[in-house]
């Protein structure tokens, strides 16, 4: 069936704020969803709360609302576009489908002769209840594990005592496994039963008898109105049962299935979807499988909607599924869509992989004071990487290397575990570093058989380990002048970095990479496809791998490379890898907007990026994606190989940020900011010679390397004192202190964790109040585009206030000093492109905290409140194409935009709340008001000490 003509203009709920469990992965299908509807012409209405995504970009829907995501502004939003025909609800993860639920319990889509598309009602309350789930599966026969609901505390005991132990809890209607729990003991169990009682919206849960040990496996599925089902990706969970799949390793396609059972497989998964509703779009099934020969398989669970893994399958194969999701929701049948890729089949096929993919999730434990950091069914990352390489040994080892964690791979670099004690433990608690927890064991001597036995991890991962360690055993065997060119090309197939290497041959990185040269051991770049070459692609989505030269008819010898160079001018933009609490979404929606910038002064635009949640790896969002690590090595050789008229940094975070001291040494041209103005930024000393040269105010201080030295000095600055280190991002590590011993205890403390740093010590203003300003500078002329307030005092991070904009109690003469200070800074700094600075404001005097010449967590969130493309502009400065005089700047804004931070401690149990100089939010909403009387701003003013801690 073609298009339904009848549908013109379609609402889309977005899933609001970033929180564990529910991330920018739907800003990336709510965005596809957006431009495929578009593409047919339908005028899109948009309602999402987050500012800093692309989802909530003007230029991304006809209308956006940016209004809390309640009944009554869908209410409003349906009375102002009475023309809306339909609702698509799939897109913004469990929180759209929630309120469009909640909206057809009060008759809301009826009242305005709403459709709903893309599912239906009844499937995601079959599939949401775990009782009617459980029902229609047995109906229809699809094995699932022994289970039981309980709606009150009573009726779970005596479950309990029917199954017995070990249990698994699941609360009903919740994101992120919130609520869920494995319990091992009886004594456990009657407060994680309370707990998921509590946590569900309906007050039920689930008690499944549990598979400890079995297999986990997802399968996405795509289903047309003519009944047209498609696989598009089998992803198979590294980690047995008991782990979110969300922090699970996952790989794709799977791994260590049958061929049979893989058939049986989606054959259930087919049947599940058809059972449970007749709609069009997109599904993920979850199953498990039982380790042994028989390969039983159970269902545990199917969502009738684009999931977190959707995003990853997307990535994984190219296969656009929530493009074409929206399409199928619009009446389109598959057989009627192109690929995507290729341009040239249809989207009725299903993905076929010559690589490997790998997804290792991104935590942030540390943020977390005393919280849990043993994995279970309750979702705890932040963010994720992938890895894409031509086996599964290269592909973990390029995801470990994309994390940022400071770790280079698997081994090899002198940071693994060595107490016997502490690997047994870990591998029997799985935490955050368990995929570098099983080589540390392998190269202890535990046998794979006791690994196996501890983790249920399938004996075939963990032989692809043993044969990392050992042939990372037989390299420390040679010296970089014996190494033989078989044995090095073998390590970089496997994944290993030059600086791995390095460490077995004990030289230099720049040693190996030399040799490698010599040996002409050289990277190639290869096409994600979709379809393993059997048709050309028209899409330039690339990764890199190592080959064996073949040799041709005519004596030649080569490895080919797909990625072909054009004799355009370039520009690489570096992204900011994984989200995680600090740098999130926020420079994904830079880098976006820096690409699209570049291609409009006439560049060909290059992504460089590892997170597969986002837009910015999307494959046409630049003229070329490579999906690689945001790691030195990587980089190198693609600017070698693209010769780039030089590389945007200052749109990533701290990640590109990072590498600038890397490019400068190298001789690559920095477009915008230099490196050296990055660094006197970054340098805290440097900086605040600056200001004094510049006669700008700023809190006493001094720089301490050593616990004697902080001792010394805090004599003469007075206490309280903030604790601050250097090149650090979110604030990690800072700290308010208010006695000699916690200073001597916290010093030693961030000495242990970052050896030769420089500690900022500041006399801590108290009682001071936070502003923050945004310009653009092109060297000679500043705009600034925007100054925020904090509700919060000094002494809350930045991204944890609440922040107004524009400011409500700073008067004149406070503004006029800030407007002076932050042009005089972005000249002093030699600023090319964007600068945040942040003020302490005490006494009508203005100090300054720090500058950050490039593009900052507000930068979005004032574009939207303004109405104003800052990062377009900015980019043009950075490309020398434009001036800022050359802008006719506008901003409208009618009353006040409120930043509102939004956390995720409800992950974390007896987890410490407190909010201080170290950033603890995983997202945020905007909030408009028209005046300072509005009863949400009240209360926020009235709270805004509660949480400060020292």
């Amino acid at each position: 069936m073609p298009k339904n003509t009848q549908l013109k203009s379609i609402l889309i709920i977005g899933s609001g704020p970033i929180v564990i469990g529910q991330a920018c992965e739907f800003d990336y299908s709510g965005t596809q969803a957006l431009r495929s509807l578009r593409e047919d012409g339908i005028e899109t209405i948009l309602i999402n709360s987050n500012p800093a995504t692309i989802m909530t970009d003007p230029s991304m829907a006809d209308h956006v609302y940016l209004l809390p995501l309640t009944t009554k502004s869908l209410v409003q939003i349906l009375k102002e576009h009475p023309q809306i025909d339909a609702v698509l609800p799939t897109m913004g993860g469990q929180t759209a489908l929630n309120l469009c639920i909640e909206a057809d319990e009060k008759g809301i889509w009826e009242d305005f002769n709403v459709e709903i598309i893309g599912v239906d009602i009844d499937a995601i309350n079959i599939t949401e209840d775990r009782e009617k789930f459980r029902e229609l599966m047995l109906k229809i026969g699809i094995p699932m594990a022994p289970q039981a609901t309980a709606t009150s505390y009573l009726k779970g005991k005596e479950i309990a005592q029917e199954f017995g132990f070990p249990l698994v809890i699941r609360a009903s209607f919740t994101l992120g496994g919130a609520g869920a729990s494995f319990v091992y003991k009886e004594e456990e169990f009657d407060e994680l039963l309370t707990r998921g009682l509590e946590i569900s919206p309906i007050h039920e849960v689930m008690i499944d008898k549990a598979l400890i040990g079995w297999k986990e496996y997802e399968l996405e599925l795509l289903r047309d109105a003519n009944d047209n089902v498609v696989i598009i990706c089998s992803i198979e969970n590294m980690d047995p049962m008991g782990i979110h799949t969300g922090d699970s390793i996952t790989v794709a396609p799977a791994m260590t299935l049958s061929d049979k059972t893989f058939q049986k497989m989606r054959d259930m998964a087919i049947h599940m979807m058809r059972s449970i509703g007749d709609f069009a779009g997109g599904c993920n099934v979850q199953f498990a499988v039982s380790p042994d020969e028989n390969e039983d398989i159970i269902a545990i669970e199917i969502n009738p909607r684009v999931s977190r893994s959707s995003a990853l399958a997307s990535k994984a194969t190219g296969y656009p599924i929530a493009k074409i999701a929206a399409k199928l929701a619009i009446g389109y049948n598959l057989d009627e869509l192109d690929n995507q890729i290729t341009k040239s089949t249809s989207a009725l096929f299903e993905p076929s992989l010559d690589y490997v993919i790998v997804k290792i999730p991104r935590w942030n434990f540390d943020k977390f004071e005393g919280s849990d950091r043993t994995l279970g069914l309750q979702m705890k990352s932040v963010g994720e990487v992938m890895g894409i390489g031509r086996s599964f040994q290269e592909a973990l080892h390029k995801a470990t290397q994309s994390l940022e964690i400071k770790r280079n791979g698997l081994g090899a670099d002198g940071k693994g575990y060595t107490d016997y004690d502490q690997v047994l433990s870990k591998l029997k608690y799985a935490s955050w570093d368990r995929v570098f927890v099983i080589y540390d064991a392998i190269q202890m001597g535990i046998p794979l058989s006791r690994i196996h036995e501890i983790t249920k991890i399938d004996m075939w991962f963990l032989k692809q380990y043993e044969e990392l360690y050992m042939l990372e055993k037989e390299i420390s065997t040679f010296t970089i002048d014996t190494i033989q060119k078989d044995l090095l090309l073998e390590a970089k197939q496997k994944g290993y970095g030059d600086r791995q290497i390095a460490h077995m041959l004990n030289c230099l990185e720049s040693q190996v990479y030399n040799k490698r040269e010599e040996l002409g051991v050289t990277r190639v770049y290869k096409l994600v496809d979709t379809c393993a070459a059997e048709f050309k692609a028209k899409t330039p989505y690339y990764y890199s791998t190592f080959e064996n030269d073949v040799e041709t008819t005519d004596g030649k010898r080569f490895a080919e490379s797909e990625s072909v160079v054009s004799d355009k001018k370039k520009i690489i933009v570096l992204g900011s890898g994984p989200n995680r609490i600090g740098q999130g979404i926020e420079f994904d929606y830079c880098c976006v907007h820096g690409v699209l910038a570049a291609a409009e002064c006439g560049y060909e635009t290059i992504m460089i990026n590892c997170n597969p949640e986002t837009v910015s790896t999307d494959f046409d969002t630049a003229d070329k994606l490579y999906f690689e690590p945001v790691f030195w090595e990587h980089i190198y050789d693609i600017i070698k190989h693209e010769k780039p008229e030089g590389v945007i940094v200052q749109l990533g975070g701290q990640t590109a940020l990072k590498l600038a001291e890397k490019l400068d040494r190298y001789g690559i041209k920095i477009i915008g900011t230099s490196y050296q103005s990055l660094d006197l930024a970054e340098d805290r000393g440097l900086f605040s010679n600056l200001l004094k040269e510049n006669d700008i105010p700023y809190p006493k201080f001094d720089i301490a390397t050593t616990a004697d030295e902080a001792a010394a000095i805090a004599d003469v600055l007075d206490f309280p004192i903030l604790v601050r280190p250097s090149y650090v991002l979110g604030g990690q590590g800072m700290k308010i202190v208010i006695n000699r011993e916690e200073l001597e205890e916290h010093v030693v403390d961030l000495l242990r964790q970052m050896p030769g740093n420089q500690l900022l010590l500041d006399h801590y203003l108290d009682g001071a109040i936070e502003a923050e300003a945004d310009a653009i500078c092109d060297g000679e002329n500043v705009y600034i585009i925007g100054i925020m307030e904090h509700i919060e005092p000094c002494g809350i991070h930045s991204g944890d206030s609440n922040a107004t904009l524009p400011p409500f109690n700073l008067g004149e003469f406070v503004m006029q000093q800030i407007k002076d200070h932050t042009k005089k800074i972005a000249l002093a700094l030699n600023t090319v492109g964007l600068i945040n600075i942040q003020f302490a404001i005490k006494d009508d005097i203005v100090y300054i905290i720090e500058a950050n010449p490039r593009a900052s967590r507000t930068v979005p969130f004032i574009s939207k409140a303004y109405g104003e493309p800052y990062v377009n502009y900015a980019t043009k400065v950075i490309l020398g194409d434009k001036k800022v005089t050359d802008f006719d700047f506008n901003p409208q804004l009618k009353g006040y935009a409120i930043k509102q931070p939004v956390f995720s401690f409800n992950k974390f149990h007896n987890v410490n709340k407190q909010l201080g100089p170290e950033m603890k939010s995983t997202g945020e909403s905007i909030l408009f008001i028209d005046s300072l009387k509005d009863d949400e701003f009240y209360n926020l003013y009235a709270r805004r000490k509660m949480y400060l801690s020292k």
